[in-house]
């Protein structure tokens, strides 16, 4: 019997648990990882894939799925031993934008607030461990309770920190989607208010970050210069023009 075409479905877990058609994209892993670049943005148009191997992403790196081999046997990144003792060694911060579509400035920023909200109470076990002052407990919970009033620039910078800490090794940070509150705020009229909040997230989490690993980004903008990763000087950027990656975010 021909395996299901699950259509629509961006969830690497959910297709591999039940056996749907997946053309094989786990090289994508390795010529990622073994180019040793710090923060990488790839630019495509929609539906080529962005998403799902973000999901692939995940799950292939995230030491929550440390027991999850199995997702990737059969696949051809699990020919490499190297990859397989990689599998499931790291603490990963997965974030999605594609939900932020507030057509004011408030509302597009509160979204994104609760967001990094949801990440916080995700990982609400930090709490319980030595990895944290008693004041950064304190500020921790203070976050959690009422989120909206507080500044969130060095939140995710501070949350890998503690997860840094906590695992002993540097994070990965996946930002799917990065862009989806930048084409609200440009159609709305905020673009001015949101390119500075969203800069200073940014510069935080993956420029003056010591705990980050690596990172990767998504999204469907071509990138200026005068844009909100003007202060990256660490960041590369995979547009649709280029051939990198392309067996990946591409048709084959």
């Amino acid at each position: 019997m021909a395996k299901v075409i699950s259509i629509g479905n961006q969830s690497f877990e959910s297709i591999r648990e039940k056996d749907n058609f997946y053309v094989d994209k786990t090289n994508f892993i390795k010529e990622w990882w073994d180019n040793d670049d710090i923060v990488t943005l790839i630019t495509r148009p929609r539906r080529f894939g962005k998403t799902l191997n973000m999901s692939m992403l995940e799950c292939f790196f995230s030491n929550k799925y440390k027991d999850r081999g199995n997702l990737f046997e059969g696949l051809e990144i699990w020919n490499d031993e190297k990859y397989r003792k990689l599998q499931g060694t790291y603490p990963v911060i997965f974030l999605s934008f594609a939900s932020i579509k507030g057509n004011t400035f408030e509302l597009a920023k509160n979204q994104i607030y609760e967001k990094i909200a949801e990440l916080y109470e995700n990982n609400r076990f930090l709490l319980e461990s030595a990895c944290m002052s008693d004041t950064e407990k304190a500020k921790y919970r203070s976050f959690l309770e009422n989120p909206i009033d507080k500044d969130v620039s060095f939140a995710l910078n501070n949350l890998s920190k503690y997860l840094s800490i906590y695992f002993g090794t540097n994070v990965i940070i996946l930002l799917d989607e990065y862009d989806t509150p930048m084409q609200e705020a440009y159609v709305n009229g905020y673009w001015e208010e949101l390119v500075a909040f969203t800069r200073s997230l940014f510069n935080a989490a993956f420029k003056t970050n010591p705990y980050l690993e690596r990172a990767m980004m998504t999204g469907i903008t071509r990138v200026s210069k005068e844009s909100i990763f003007s202060d990256l000087n660490n960041l590369v950027v995979v547009t649709t023009t280029s051939n990198q990656y392309e067996t990946a975010f591409g048709f084959t």
